[in-house]
């Protein structure tokens, strides 16, 4: 995510400000992808802290429109959960947006919302994330970082959070959108294979015989089917691509980045995995002098750059490709 200054008074400032203190308010615009002082607010900006502009003419901004349904705030920590839900999602929305997904130049399907809690002021209710058909279903529950961080032990995952759910979702999306688009499928079976298989069959089969990834998935999940070996894949790329941008947009520098390197423009998909693999060599290095988790605690095995590789070239280029 890029580095951000208020237009008052050129301070840094942070991609969910709504003020700089300096006094002035902030106002994302996804469209230039900066910081204004002055702009029609999203109508949810008092509610959830939203700071993202208004579409013009109209009440809501980009991001906050896509929700279709949204949990009652009034019921316990709903209001919060949902605030830390649509701040994930309106980041992703703005890392995708650098390759023109869901711009004004983009004309294909926008992804619809269901923000959905498992507190509805009575009985708990379960709430299964997923994708279908353009609806994408997130669980604000796991906003709360206890909850998510049990589950992740739970289920045995190295990674868990509101940022990767919308990213392996939202890869979910992109599939339905890139399918269509000539050469596309072509490419995809040799490397994921059959996305036709039975989907309910693959996913029984997985949690009662859970496969070890090995050296072909990224994720164990990713083992279960081809379409969420492709969401998995697509999540991990953008994970990459991102802390990579933000280290760049941080001003830090290392030997193995070049000068000026803007990993959303990078073309090249193999130099990116190498650049963003050495970049999280190094956090990882700095997170155990403090005795914190990895930053990035994957392996990036052939099998695996060779989806990512794939991925990356139809995602960074779908305008082109007809997507």
């Amino acid at each position: 995510m890029q580095s951000f200054t208020c237009p008052a008074c050129h301070a840094r400032v942070y991609f969910e400000n709504t003020f700089c203190a300096c006094g002035e308010p902030l106002f994302y615009e996804p469209e230039a992808r900066a910081m204004l002082n002055q702009a029609d607010p999203c109508a949810n900006r008092d509610a959830i802290q939203c700071n993202w502009a208004a579409i013009p003419g109209e009440s809501l901004c980009r991001s906050c429109a896509m929700s279709d349904v949204v949990p009652a705030l009034h019921i316990g920590d709903n209001q919060q959960l949902l605030e830390r839900a649509e701040r994930a999602k309106r980041w992703v929305l703005a890392n995708l947006s650098n390759w023109q997904w869901f711009t004004d130049a983009d004309g294909g399907m926008r992804p619809r919302f269901q923000m959905l809690s498992e507190n509805t002021g009575g009985r708990a209710v379960q709430i299964m994330m997923g994708h279908d058909n353009g609806e994408i279903v997130i669980n604000v529950t796991e906003a709360d970082e206890l909850i998510r961080i049990q589950r992740q032990h739970k289920l045995g995952e190295q990674y868990r959070s509101m940022v990767g759910h919308f990213r392996h979702e939202l890869a979910h999306f992109l599939f339905d959108r890139l399918a269509v688009a000539p050469g596309f499928l072509d490419g995809f079976r040799p490397l994921f294979g059959d996305e036709t298989a039975d989907y309910n069959a693959a996913l029984q089969e997985h949690y009662a015989n859970p496969k070890s990834p090995e050296e072909n998935f990224i994720t164990t999940y990713a083992t279960s089917h081809p379409h969420e070996d492709w969401a998995e894949t697509v999540a991990h790329l953008l994970h990459m691509v991102d802390f990579t941008d933000s280290f760049v947009s941080a001003g830090l520098s290392m030997k193995a980045v070049p000068e000026g390197y803007r990993p959303y423009a990078d073309q090249n998909a193999d130099n990116l995995l190498n650049i963003a693999a050495e970049v999280a060599i190094a956090i990882n290095d700095i997170n155990r002098a403090l005795d914190n988790s990895d930053l990035y605690p994957f392996i990036l095995t052939p099998a695996i750059r060779a989806k990512m590789t794939f991925a990356h070239g139809w995602i960074s280029d779908h305008a082109a490709r007809g997507a």
